[in-house]
């Protein structure tokens, strides 16, 4: 649901939301815009459809700008000198024995990647010059007993083993290498040919054998949600557009029967729906930016490919909820390359700048293209291509002239509201990152990708991270089984929340936020959530409001928690992270110390007020020993412990954050 309000009511009265848990809805975008006949008759043969020249078609590669050119051809000569790694059958089987998954990942990536790096490289040289090892590379693939990960095998071939040669299953990156195979054949199914022609044909059989006939066959495939009218509490995530972007590609370029092409493209749109009729009306991405990604990015994908393979026939861009999924990804952007990050999602998140860019100019969004401009500046983009899957490369490479039509800007929006997704964001100033930048979510503990974290919050100053979400370790076995909340990472005792007699939130989508209020006005914003029941009855808490407030005219933003227990409490403990230094000034301040970004800068400091008399800060170091982790907040994060001192069955406290200077 969306709100709108004068500028009048709004200074006027305070914009007061309660919210309850969104129901799936049955929307059908696709299929019931689009029947099978309907599709049959509009969608381009695979003869008429050329959405890009091949290879031979040299006029367009050869206008490619120079700098662009030269980079990809330095990265297939890179290539060329690549010793292509095996990958044994002990080495699939590692997972399974240690959970270690970048073992086998690592040289499975990197055999896609060099084979990508070489067809980009022909492409835009055209001699011949790489093909060879191009030939390697689709052999080597083919040879493959399964595309499959070996994390993945055992949720889609029922068995963490061997993959069984016999039953191929797809799932997101056997779908990503059966497009590097269509799109092989595609640009240089000719040149190929001429040095075998056994080789186009083998592309051809692996395609029909691991991708076509498997998708089109079965309705096993999770990712599919053929039976979601049945479970009703299952939810499915990125795997369905991501996967149905790479099918959809691989299905145009390659399935040969046009009925069955046309009966693939059908089944991409229902599975797509399935999907869509998931999703929040507020467009809020529950698993995080990054996975927005390949949730609404590849949705866009999916979209872009069905229009130009239609000619414009199908197009549902118009739909409020495909312009409220675009508009989801600057919603959550703070500064930069750091977004909002709840859930599995990093913190700073590279962001396919130029799918932002396309996404916001197709549904004529200024802010969202502009976003997409910005960070293409961020990235480099114009020196180097965007990475990424070769589907994505040609996307970029032929819409340049997109990027120089927008402003480079950061959208900077002053207040975000989600009512179903229950997400909020805050900043002192519209357009600026001076000042605090709040954001808090308060859905329920059975999200994909979840944290137990119903309530939690983060707070940026100036654009920098000041109290944060810590994000995900590098995912091993533990990460998606049994054990995910014996990671620290997921408990809700390393998020900033409470902890009630030592106990913590409890995962499932029952465990969630209850009378969920949001208030708006020019200068300050309310954000208060009922969170007892995202904990288990253990923890005997009755109720637990949390009220998170900004005061934009004084530049504060205070935390309030207002509890009532079954019985005195034991313990209750309040936690922070933050990658700031902490001090202790004076009694009931905190002084957190900001990293200088630049040279010369002079040290920002962020004073925590409390009454000394009812909360007693302890503050533990957290040593960062994950590559992941580091990459975000380098190695080491701090956990400010704040105890409750008097110990009632009911009580009130609160935290307040202001910048040092301003009390001065």
């Amino acid at each position: 649901m969306n709100f709108f309000f004068s500028r009048t009511l709004m200074i006027a009265a305070a914009l007061t939301i309660i919210v309850s848990a969104a129901a799936s809805q049955k929307r059908d975008l696709l299929t019931g815009s689009y029947s099978l006949l309907e599709i049959q008759k509009i969608l381009q043969s695979r003869s008429q459809w050329h959405p890009f020249p091949s290879a031979s078609e040299r006029a367009r590669w050869q206008k490619l700008p120079e700098a662009l050119r030269n980079a990809y051809l330095k990265k297939g000569e890179e290539a060329l000198l690549f010793k292509w790694p095996s990958l044994p059958a002990t080495l699939y089987l590692d997972y399974a024995r240690t959970g270690n998954r970048e073992n086998y990942q690592r040289p499975y990536f990197e055999r896609r990647q060099k084979i990508q790096d070489l067809i980009l490289a022909e492409c835009v040289e055209g001699k011949g010059r790489f093909l060879d090892q191009i030939m390697n590379g689709l052999w080597l693939l083919a040879e493959e007993t399964s595309w499959v990960i070996p994390a993945h095998v055992k949720t889609l071939q029922r068995g963490n083993d061997l993959p069984n040669k016999r039953t191929q299953v797809v799932d997101l990156f056997a779908a990503e290498t059966g497009t590097l195979y269509a799109w092989a054949y595609y640009l240089l199914g000719d040149q190929l040919g001429r040095m075998s022609p056994l080789l186009p044909q083998r592309i051809m059989d692996e395609m029909n054998a691991r991708i076509l006939v498997p998708n089109l066959e079965r309705d096993d495939f999770w990712w599919m949600w053929s039976d979601a009218e049945k479970d009703t509490s299952h939810s499915i995530n990125n795997w369905t557009p991501w996967i149905c972007s790479n099918w959809l590609a691989a299905t145009l370029l390659m399935e040969q029967n046009a009925e069955n092409r046309t009966k693939s493209v059908y089944k991409i749109m229902k599975t797509l729906d399935r999907f869509l009729n998931s999703y929040p009306a507020d467009g809020g991405c529950d698993e995080g930016p990054s996975y927005w990604g390949r949730a609404g990015g590849s949705l866009f994908e999916c979209l872009e490919l069905l229009e130009s393979a239609s000619n414009g026939g199908i197009d549902v861009y118009s739909k409020p909820l495909v312009q409220e999924i675009g508009r989801y990804i600057y919603r959550a952007h703070i500064h930069d390359f750091y977004y909002v990050n709840f859930s599995d999602a990093p913190a700073k998140v590279n962001v396919q700048s130029d799918l932002v860019l396309r996404y916001g100019h197709k549904i004529q969004d200024r802010n969202l293209a502009q976003l997409g401009a910005y960070s293409a500046r961020l990235q480099r983009i114009a020196e180097s291509g965007v990475g990424g899957s070769l589907s994505r490369e040609l996307l970029y490479l032929f819409n340049l002239d997109l990027i120089d039509k927008y402003e480079a800007k950061e959208p900077l929006l002053k207040d975000v509201w989600l009512p179903e997704t229950r997400f909020v964001a805050a900043r002192e100033q519209s357009g600026s990152t001076d000042g605090f930048y709040l954001a808090a979510q308060g859905l329920h503990n059975g999200k994909s990708h979840n944290h137990n974290d119903v309530g939690n919050f983060v707070l940026y100053a100036d654009g920098e991270p000041l109290i944060i979400d810590v994000g995900v370790e590098t995912y091993t076995a533990k990460t998606f089984s049994s054990d995910r909340y014996n990671i620290w990472t997921m408990q809700s005792a390393y998020h900033n929340l409470p902890t009630i007699n030592g106990v913590m939130q409890k995962d499932g989508r029952q465990y969630a936020a209850r009378n969920v209020q949001y208030q708006n006005w020019p200068d300050s914003v309310r954000f208060a959530l009922d969170i007892a029941a995202a904990y288990p009855s253990e923890a005997g808490i009755q109720s637990w409001l949390r009220t998170i407030k900004m005061d934009r005219k004084v530049g504060t933003v205070q935390v309030k928690e207002d509890y009532s227990l079954n019985s005195a409490a034991k313990e209750i403990t309040l936690t922070l992270i933050t990658p700031c230094e902490v001090s202790e000034r004076e009694h009931g301040r905190l002084i957190l110390s900001m990293q200088k970004r630049k040279e010369g800068e002079s040290l920002k400091e962020i004073s925590i007020r409390f009454d000394p008399g009812k909360l007693k800060p302890h503050v533990e170091v957290i040593p960062i020993n994950d590559n992941q982790l580091k990459r975000v907040w380098g190695g080491v994060l701090r956990r400010v412990i704040f105890t409750v001192q008097d110990q009632q069955q009911r009580g009130s406290v609160e935290i307040n954050f202001t910048r040092s200077s301003r009390e001065n």
